[in-house]
């Protein structure tokens, strides 16, 4: 069945760096697209203070990345808090990746918190010991885009922890049928990954920057990812 999709874009990034690509709302359709076809996509700017009507106005949701903190007390983030609640209390499906994944863990009663271990940039391997039904086909190792300082530090109750690893635990959960996260970024693609780490030389400390361009060797699999979360949206039920 066709589904209608709405990308809540949260990236407020307004640097050159950023102007030189597509904004998240085309790349999270990017990721599901090849899977679904017939579905449509819209993006709305919650970053600008726009949401949709009601959490009924879309099918289900995927909630952007963004460099902006979760816990950064703008207007428009408290009220994504809100619609997160909201959203959920109607078991209409949500993914979120990254920022995402840090909004809904906070506003369902998790907990984010600057981890001490600094940045994560470049890729990382999340470790996945569960498995949602979506999850096809299974791999216990995923590899995906990296760049956050903060993490999820404690889960919402009756969250169920898919994954993680030594850097970041918290890494992957899911709520029964209708939320879907990862701190990851499925949906980044080799340009702009490479594009963002030589950006962060400036801002950042040598060996991350370092580090980062090492594990750029190593493939992503945003593509299997994108599998999952087609599928994901494809089979919550409201």
């Amino acid at each position: 069945m066709a589904r209608s999709i709405g990308i809540l874009l949260t990236s407020n990034d307004t640097s050159d760096f950023a102007s030189r690509f597509d904004h998240d709302g085309v790349r999270f359709t990017n990721l599901v697209k090849p899977h679904r076809p017939d579905w449509r996509f819209t993006t709305v700017s919650v970053k600008d203070g726009i949401f949709p009507e009601s959490p009924e106005a879309f099918d289900g949701y995927m909630i952007t990345g963004s460099p902006a903190s979760v816990k950064g007390g703008e207007a428009w983030i408290g009220r994504l808090l809100d619609f997160i609640r909201e959203t959920e209390a109607r078991k209409i499906p949500q993914f979120g990746a990254c920022f995402g994944h840090q909004a809904i863990a906070l506003a369902l009663g998790g907990d984010v918190e600057v981890s001490e271990k600094g940045w994560g940039l470049g890729t990382a391997i999340t470790e996945y010991a569960r498995f949602a039904p979506w999850m096809e086909p299974r791999k216990t190792s995923v590899r995906l885009y990296s760049a956050h300082k903060e993490q999820v530090t404690r889960l919402p109750a009756g969250a169920e922890l898919l994954g993680g690893d030594g850097f970041c635990p918290l890494g992957s959960f899911r709520i029964g049928s209708h939320v879907f996260t990862t701190e990851y970024h499925p949906e980044m693609t080799p340009e702009f990954i490479g594009g963002l780490v030589d950006y962060l030389e400036d801002h950042l400390d040598g060996d991350t920057i370092a580090r980062a361009r090492a594990s750029l060797a190593l493939p992503a699999e945003g593509a299997l990812f994108g599998r999952w979360v087609a599928a994901f949206l494809d089979g919550a039920k409201r």
